[in-house]
């Protein structure tokens, strides 16, 4: 059988060289790239996920720029693509948002239905390959080797197919990127977004690597990025000047890395075993507070919120960390760590309010924050480390395992603790 070097994105038929529509559907969505029928490697990531779902379920919200988020002296979660065409971003501050796009739609983000969705799509991706290593709720790689014979098809087809799945059964857009490792697939899954599908060949990657900023390179963020501009380092194509050893002595190991990279060396394989390091939900308030009671209520949220995370993936951690930025924006942290793992809201917020009481010291807060680290399997160890010392914690940790249930069954909103109910 010939290798396939072009299809219709539409209806995924093979499409002749020359053709620029497909003969079936005359769709002019055809991808095309020499290797496409021999790489294997995909990264794929919703577009604008939070933002998807959320017009998704409120079709009145279609043309209208929306923003994930919260209050004004919050950050942008994510925005939806006309909103970024007024150079609205994640992580950019609110009121900055607003000022760039007054008109734009505010929703609060609603983490149980993103996790949700994401699990869906996540079902989709283990039906094609047991090789997933998600990064994020709405993203992930995946390796497609030898997945050719069960599926009927080669993995861009595959991709093509479960991308157009997506769309059609769950109601959100997907882009993918496509390559021979997970460095080059993850840069080509940016290059057509949304609804993108991007190829990098290993015979156009050097050329293609090249030109382009050394910011292209994953995990160079903009301290790194404006340190090797400072020493020169402008393109990717400066680093291959200069020699490993250079690099490793200015560095460190991410001299080393930089290296490799620059010549689109990646070895490391998709792991489906790949833990996050932490978990961890923060909030930044419209109004400074000081007072005690009204942080104790948005810890205790905020408790509850990293722990339905940690629950959602089956993980737990030994150390809880909390988060604390001052008035004059002061980052304050600290951390203690349990007796053993827990994905327990209570022994999470418990750890938090402790320290809480230790750092506050009568300060205005703009923003608190609480997570767990030190992951593990909660499988593994149960998840459920208390205070020894506390001879009600194994009450308090059955009753909040009878409300899980309950929100299971009738919804995250069904049960609220008395002292997450006070708000600003």
């Amino acid at each position: 059988m010939d290798r396939l070097t072009a299809f219709c994105r539409d209806c995924l038929t093979p499409v002749s060289a020359g053709e620029r529509r497909c003969a079936v559907c005359q769709s002019p969505r055809i991808l095309r790239h020499p290797e496409l029928g021999e790489l294997s490697i995909a990264h794929m990531d919703c577009d604008a996920f939070y933002a998807s779902v959320e017009k998704r379920d409120d079709p009145s919200l279609a043309d209208k720029p929306l923003i994930i988020g919260g209050g004004k002296r919050g950050v942008v979660s994510t925005a939806c693509y006309i909103a970024r065409i007024s150079g609205v971003h994640s992580a950019m501050p609110m009121f900055k948002a607003l000022k760039l796009c007054p008109d734009a739609v505010i929703v609060p983000p609603k983490m149980d239905k993103y996790v949700a969705v994401s699990r869906q799509i996540r079902a989709m991706m283990e039906e094609l390959t047991p090789l997933i290593e998600p990064l994020s709720l709405d993203e992930a790689f995946l390796d497609l080797s030898g997945t050719e014979r069960l599926h009927g098809a080669p993995p861009a087809l595959t991709m093509a197919r479960l991308a157009r799945r997506i769309e059609e059964e769950i109601g959100v857009t997907v882009s993918v990127g496509l390559s021979d490792c997970k460095f080059l697939a993850k840069i080509a899954s940016d290059l057509d977004k949304p609804r993108g599908f991007s190829v990098i060949g290993r015979g156009e990657a050097l050329d293609f690597l090249g030109p382009r900023p050394v910011g292209t390179i994953w995990g160079v963020g903009a301290a790194l990025a404006a340190k090797l501009k400072r020493d020169g380092l402008h393109l990717i194509e400066d680093l291959r000047a200069v020699s490993p050893e250079d690099l490793l002595a200015r560095y460190g190991s991410m001299g080393t890395r930089l290296h490799h990279l620059a010549f689109a060396r990646d070895t490391r394989t998709v792991n489906p075993r790949e833990k996050p390091k932490s978990i961890s939900s923060e909030t930044t308030f419209s109004e400074d507070i000081v007072d005690i009671d009204l942080l104790d209520a948005h810890l205790w949220r905020l408790s509850e919120k990293t722990s339905a995370r940690a629950k959602a993936k089956g993980h737990a951690g030994r150390t809880v960390v909390l988060k604390l930025k001052t008035k004059d924006f002061k980052l304050i942290t600290r951390s203690h760590s349990l007796g053993g793992p827990t994905q327990l809201a209570d022994a999470i917020y418990r750890a938090g309010r402790e320290m809480l009481d230790k750092a506050h010291e009568g300060r205005a807060l703009r923003l608190i924050g609480i997570g767990i680290s030190s992951l593990s399997d909660a499988a593994e160890t149960g998840g459920e480390a208390t205070d020894l010392f506390d001879p009600d914690a194994p009450r308090r940790a059955k009753a909040e395992r009878a409300m899980d249930a309950l929100r299971d069954r009738f919804g995250a909103d069904a049960v609220e603790k008395g002292r997450g109910l006070r708000r600003e």
